[in-house]
């Protein structure tokens, strides 16, 4: 059987029309490495974060100079945590068989298809768990869709400044919603903001507006909502910008990082970053702790409640550096490997190379479609979530 690459390229590239109308909206909207072909498999990248510039002071004529202005620079990770592949097969039986039906090319082609269907899928549906788990803030009622007033596009709006109190480069915003909020911009929005071009009346595009470029994603979460309830914070008072909320002996069930929380008193909608529990239920000594930058309002000594976000659909805005994604293609031996033939190839929607390889058996042979790739949110004060 003469099943090499150069027999599969005319499959692969009609497949490719077939993923490019899939909904991806995150992949095309976050950060891209270009220095991950460097990195090995669970190799940590380490990517600097430098802090506010809280030292600012008068100047005074004088013969000497200023003391030293030390910083700490912080850092973030991302890890190359997945090397996967997407594999369907054929016997020279099997291939001979339909060759009398459909036609064996013309279902490879539909094999390919949602080969590379899956991959990107998986790496869509990474981003926006990573995106939704490491936000700063959120904005929105729980299982109720956002811009179902026609007219009203104040739910992007206030997402936008969220964003723009916490300091994210206004230039380059996304906003990507699930199908559910994009039927709405589609429905009740169009004729209010999209006057003037016929984009999304052609071909369902969503584009800029009031500074988000819209985009619509099949992968947007709707996450379970954790068990917390009656839980309240110690007395202790709460200063604007802190992210450790030590918890009081009350209440029970937890949360988990990318839970919601509100607190008696503060109507901001905070995203939890990372918990820190005995047991089951919140004792003394357990705390949650928010994602930068922490609280918006300061409180006096008093313990206060503490409400955790219903279950809801996470939309995300965000600023195109605050996600980072690394991709490459899954490293050979320098000796070689099984495969008979091997090639790249550019899926056009997502702008994702992956790796189409033919590897022969006895009378058989197994297609696979690969890819590398780790995410990692670099700068939660530029994430936020727009509930749904």
């Amino acid at each position: 059987m003469a099943n090499t690459l150069t027999n599969l390229i005319p499959d692969i590239y009609a497949a490719l029309d077939v993923v490019s109308r899939e909904l991806i909206g995150f992949i095309p909207a976050v950060a891209r490495d270009s220095s991950a072909d460097r990195m090995a498999l669970n190799q940590t990248l380490r990517i600097p974060i430098s802090p506010a510039n809280a030292a600012g002071g008068n100047i005074t004529p004088a013969m000497s100079l200023p003391s030293a202005a030390d910083q700490t620079i912080a850092n973030t990770t991302l890890t190359l945590s997945k090397q996967r592949y997407f594999p369907f097969s054929w016997t020279g039986e099997e291939q001979n068989a339909v060759d009398y039906g459909p036609g064996f090319l013309t279902l490879k082609q539909y094999q390919i298809a949602q080969a590379i269907r899956a991959a990107v899928n998986e790496m869509e549906s990474d981003i926006a768990t990573a995106a939704y788990a490491g936000a700063s803030r959120a904005y929105g009622t729980a299982a109720t869709a956002p811009f179902g007033t026609a007219g009203d596009y104040s739910d992007a709006a206030q997402l936008r400044k969220i964003l723009a109190d916490n300091g994210a480069p206004l230039s380059e915003l996304a906003l990507v919603l699930n199908t559910t909020a994009a039927a709405n911009i589609r429905g009740k929005q169009a004729q209010n903001y999209m006057a003037g071009d016929t984009a999304l009346q052609r071909q369902g595009v969503l584009f800029d507006i009031n500074g988000f470029a819209l985009r619509e994603s099949a992968q947007v979460p709707t996450v379970t909502a954790g068990t917390m309830a009656s839980a309240t914070s110690t007395s202790a008072a709460f200063t604007v910008g802190q992210t450790v909320i030590p918890l009081a002996t009350a209440g029970t069930g937890v949360v988990a990082a990318g839970d919601i929380v509100t607190f008696a008193n503060d109507t901001n909608k905070y995203v939890v970053a990372s918990v820190s529990f005995a047991g089951a239920n919140p004792a003394s000594g357990d705390s949650i702790t928010l994602a930068a930058p922490g609280l918006r309002l300061a409180q006096g000594a008093a313990t206060r409640a503490i409400t955790v976000t219903a279950t809801a659909a996470r939309n995300i805005g965000f600023s195109r550096n605050a996600i980072l994604l690394a991709t490459r293609l899954p490293a050979i031996p320098q000796e070689g490997d099984l495969a008979s033939d091997r090639m790249t190839v550019a899926d056009p929607r997502s702008g994702i190379s992956l790796e189409f390889a033919v590897y022969p058996g006895f009378r058989m042979n197994v297609y696979h479609v690969s890819v590398c790739w780790g995410v990692a949110v670099i700068k939660p004060a530029h994430v936020a979530v727009l509930l749904g």
